[in-house]
């Protein structure tokens, strides 16, 4: 027992490490260019460590995604205001923005690599990981305006995480000048009035 219990632990700390050496690798490189061998280099494994934990590169690189929006929606239930439960929707917005920049920017192109590595089911079909960010950003708007299109404003809120020249920001760790931007955009979003009305 005592032995198992020992392999349960060594298991679980070189996933830590390969995840954490593959997160470490994707602040300089984007996805296509992180390989295996780099990965097990880094956390101090064996290649056949990482093939046998995750399946393969795409495999290690969806693990890694699906694990951080894991913690972020963790965070989102759970942690303190403003990311978490109790503050206005305008502030919970503009926190969950901030923390969506932090994790593309620590996984670099991660989230549209993902579209390419997990074809949709179906025509129309979004990422799991993309569906659960759009829906609490629209639902945050459609609360503080309720009189607005508010999945297709997340869509474009979104949207822009995964163009050539955000990309090319997250590479040169232009975090902060996004996480700007996208409160700039949010706040037009909550603040001004709809060109539709009268």
């Amino acid at each position: 027992m005592p032995a198992e219990r020992h392999e349960r632990a060594d298991a679980a700390r070189n996933r830590r490490a390969i995840l954490a050496a593959t997160e470490d690798l994707l602040t300089r490189h984007r996805p296509s260019d992180v390989t295996i061998e780099q990965v097990a280099q880094a956390a101090g494994v064996g290649k056949g460590t990482v093939f046998h934990r995750f399946g393969s590169r795409n495999g290690l690189m969806i693990e890694l995604m699906r694990e951080r929006a894991v913690g972020l929606a963790e965070a989102v239930a759970n942690d303190p205001p403003p990311l978490g439960p109790g503050a206005p929707p305008r502030e919970r917005l503009l926190a969950f923005l901030d923390a969506v920049v932090d994790v593309t920017g620590r996984n670099k192109g991660l989230l549209a690599a993902l579209g390419q590595v997990v074809p949709p089911r179906s025509p129309g079909d979004r990422h799991p990981i993309y569906e659960s960010w759009h829906g609490h950003i629209s639902t945050l708007i459609a609360v503080q305006r309720p009189d607005l299109d508010a999945p297709v404003l997340a869509d474009l809120l979104l949207a822009g995480l995964h163009a050539e020249p955000i990309l090319r920001l997250f590479e040169r760790g232009e975090t902060e000048r996004l996480k700007r931007a996208l409160r700039l955009l949010a706040d037009g979003v909550l603040s001004g009035a709809d060109p539709e009305s009268p």
